[in-house]
């Protein structure tokens, strides 16, 4: 024999409002991810045409021609006119402009040149790995809602209704993994251009140091 839980009732009429509101808000930020994500593979796609591409002995070279130099001058020549992203060159060139500070200044002041652009990648990749890990979420939830609505269509014989929620629940399934899926790549390729970016950064700003320390 079933027990009756006092308010039971009531709680999970409560549990389904509440879990039935969260369709439209689950279905409204799933096509912002689709947007977004239309956006982001559009900028990978302008962000490859256009990135400067820097080899290891792009990098190599370029830390040679700065040990070789005899003057500050020379080196914010060699900078200028090295194969490497502009960004890159405004950052080496402010660590050449610290000849009037002390050598642990200026280590100080490189380090958190070197951080602030960290942070600025990991901003540009912060969405697409939000994206990444709760499209799929917002996917399920919209599979499992509707699914709640169907399945009482389906005991009162209201097929038109069961289809509806099904088509809801398969639609949101598949934009969810969808949008995951591909933030994912993004995320992904950008991540290793990112991280070779900035570690030949923080290698370059070394070499600009070392010359600056011994030199000022």
């Amino acid at each position: 024999m079933a027990i009756a839980i006092p308010g039971g009732a009531f709680l999970t009429a409560a549990l389904n409002l509440i879990s039935q509101s969260l369709l439209i808000p689950v279905v409204i930020i799933l096509l912002i991810f689709v947007i977004f994500v239309i956006i982001s593979l559009g900028g990978l796609i302008f962000e490859y045409s256009s990135r400067t591409k820097v080899s290891v002995n792009d990098v190599s070279n370029l830390i040679l021609d700065i040990s070789n130099c005899d003057s500050i001058e020379s080196v914010k020549s060699t900078i200028q006119n090295a194969n490497i992203t502009n960004t890159q060159k405004g950052i080496l060139l402010k660590i050449t402009d610290t000849g009037h500070m002390s050598s642990a200044s200026r280590e100080a002041y490189a380090r958190k040149l070197v951080e602030n652009e960290e942070e600025v990648t990991d901003k540009s990749l912060r969405i697409t790995d939000i994206i990444t890990r709760i499209g799929p979420t917002l996917g399920l939830m919209g599979t499992l809602i509707p699914l709640g609505t169907g399945l009482a269509a389906l005991g009162s014989g209201d097929i038109n209704t069961l289809s509806t929620a099904l088509i809801v629940a398969f639609d949101t399934t598949v934009v969810g993994i969808g949008c995951g899926a591909l933030a994912y790549v993004i995320s992904k390729i950008r991540y290793g251009w990112y991280d070779e970016y900035l570690s030949n950064l923080d290698v370059l700003s070394d070499a600009v140091l070392d010359f600056m320390n011994i030199n000022c």
